[in-house]
């Protein structure tokens, strides 16, 4: 009966020893510690989180903070907190960055599918931006040339646009189009660098995305004159921030390529 047991637990042995390892490797090792140096970057997986304080120069006071919470496969949870005072534009661009399957043709994509469920709580009223920023070249790895934005909230910021309405409003180029399960309008313009497409919600916000971002690509070389043999050099998603205190809480996060 002895030898029978201790047979039967050995032939077991390698599956239990085998079950911590891979919830080991599912759930990644990364660095959780707060970040606010003005150009911080912290690498988890397939993504750096860059803290891109770029304009916090023309703030009279203020930092983002940010810090990773998990690394689940291809799943990142975390979280920016920020506050910025005086001065005008965005103060900072903490997002997270993609570092693999780049540098593609945007006819040779066929998916780049992103999961993104966020939550944020502010003090008083906030200038800020919740949204994908994707750039296109004309060379793999080349300078920018074309900016796309998607933007899941919009805090009484305002996208840049050739166009705007007698109030001063932005012009949308098209509006009510249907992408990903959600309505937008489109906006045309320049930042002085390249040109810039902006997607934003027809009304309210997306507190929960789920799509693929390749369609807002195909949108725009089809009805909008982004050339299909531009390069994708960059995807990322974060909030820009201008004024205001704020913290963003991202609990899912996700993007791939293929």
């Amino acid at each position: 009966m002895f030898s029978k047991t201790l047979s039967a637990l050995l032939l077991l042995a390698p599956f239990v020893l085998a079950a911590p390892a891979e919830s080991f490797d599912k759930r990644q090792s990364i660095d959780t510690s707060q970040h606010c140096g003005q150009w911080d970057t912290v690498a988890a997986g397939q993504y750096t989180m860059y803290l891109d304080q770029w304009g916090m120069g023309n703030a009279s006071g203020g930092q983002s903070c940010a810090n990773l919470v998990s690394l689940s496969g291809t799943n990142l949870a975390w979280r920016n907190n920020w506050t910025w005072q005086g001065g005008n534009g965005v103060k900072s661009y903490t997002n997270i960055n993609l570092n693999s399957n780049l540098n593609k043709q945007l006819s040779a994509i066929r998916s780049i599918n992103a999961k993104w469920t966020w939550s944020q709580s502010t003090s008083g009223s906030i200038v800020a931006n919740i949204a994908y920023d994707l750039f296109t070249s004309s060379s793999a790895g080349g300078s920018n040339q074309n900016e796309i934005m998607v933007w899941l909230a919009n805090f009484n910021a305002g996208p840049i646009s050739f166009q705007y309405n007698s109030d001063g409003t932005p012009k949308p180029v098209a509006s009510n189009v249907s992408i990903a399960g959600h309505s937008w309008n489109v906006y045309s313009g320049s930042n002085g660098a390249n040109n810039v497409f902006s997607f934003l919600p027809t009304s309210g916000t997306v507190p929960s995305f789920s799509g693929d971002l390749n369609l807002f690509l195909k949108y725009l070389t089809s009805s909008q004159g982004l050339s299909s043999s531009q390069y994708l050099t960059t995807v990322q998603g974060g909030s820009e921030a201008t004024s205001g205190t704020a913290t963003l809480t991202s609990s899912t996060y996700s993007v791939s390529i293929a």
